[in-house]
């Protein structure tokens, strides 16, 4: 028993690390189960070779570490290799962000790199 309930405590761990703000690559699965936890959702949508997506990087971990969104699940993109998915979400151009609260979309917006303006848009996720 006491077995069972170290492997349970190490897989809550590991299960409450994915919820943390650190980006995970987007599945079906886990952006399913980050709406129906009710969790504010940070979809970005990236290139390795776009200068937007590495201007928004360091702005985004600096806000996705803060305690304000702490509860915030971000998902990351690939817009070179994931076009079935860029068609599902209506995404045109890398560099775009789209928040939600559980299901609903609460905003989008591409290219943006200002702080304050993503700051605002992660707002939207957390409905304040």
């Amino acid at each position: 028993m006491k077995g069972f309930l170290t492997a349970l405590a190490i897989f809550l761990g590991v299960q409450a690390a994915a919820w943390a703000a650190d980006p995970v690559p987007y599945t079906d699965q886990g952006f399913a189960a980050a709406q129906s936890a009710g969790k504010p959702i940070l979809v970005h949508v990236t290139a390795p070779w776009c200068p937007t997506c590495a201007q928004q990087r360091p702005i985004l971990s600096k806000l996705e570490h803060s305690p304000q969104f702490a509860d915030l699940v971000v998902f990351n993109v690939d817009f070179d290799s994931q076009k079935d998915l860029l068609r599902r979400l209506n995404v045109r151009v890398q560099s775009t962000l789209i928040v939600y609260t559980g299901g609903t979309e609460k905003g989008r917006a591409s290219g943006i790199t200002d702080p304050e303006a993503i700051r605002a848009l992660l707002l939207k996720a957390k409905g304040t």
